[in-house]
């Protein structure tokens, strides 16, 4: 096994590579990395390096015929107010895939890209909200 790089790398499937750089790095806080689009392009945030795959890419084409669609995995990410998130989201006129859901860990809710991934925003419990102030 190699050592760890600099990045934890995630692969998602993607219809639209140009579609989904650009709703990782204007809504979400990503920036481009590398891009060989329409088949591939990278976006990193903080240690997470996201691998967008389109249907030309090699890594879309090794995946098995009955594992196409989404999963229900999801990327993870940290925001400071989960509140303020949602409205500049809405605002945006991105739809979110579930209810705000409170736990004794925190509250999340979920949103997806263009082509169906899920991306999890979560604030930790203990983290200043208009809810909790």
């Amino acid at each position: 096994m190699s050592t760890p790089e600099q990045y934890v790398s995630v692969r998602y499937l993607v219809d639209d590579v140009h579609a989904a750089v650009d709703f990782y790095t204007a809504h979400l806080g990503f920036h481009l990395k590398t891009s060989a689009a329409p088949a591939f392009a990278d976006v990193v945030r903080g240690p997470l390096r996201l691998l967008l795959s389109g249907p030309a890419s090699s890594g879309a084409r090794a995946t098995p015929n009955d594992a196409t669609s989404p999963g229900r995995n999801r990327i993870h990410l940290i925001v400071d107010d989960l509140d303020t998130e949602i409205d500049r989201l809405r605002d945006a006129g991105l739809a979110f895939r579930s209810e705000l859901v409170s736990g004794p860990g925190g509250r999340q809710i979920l949103l997806a890209d263009p082509a169906g991934n899920l991306i999890e925003l979560f604030q930790p419990a203990g983290e200043a909200t208009p809810a909790n102030i």
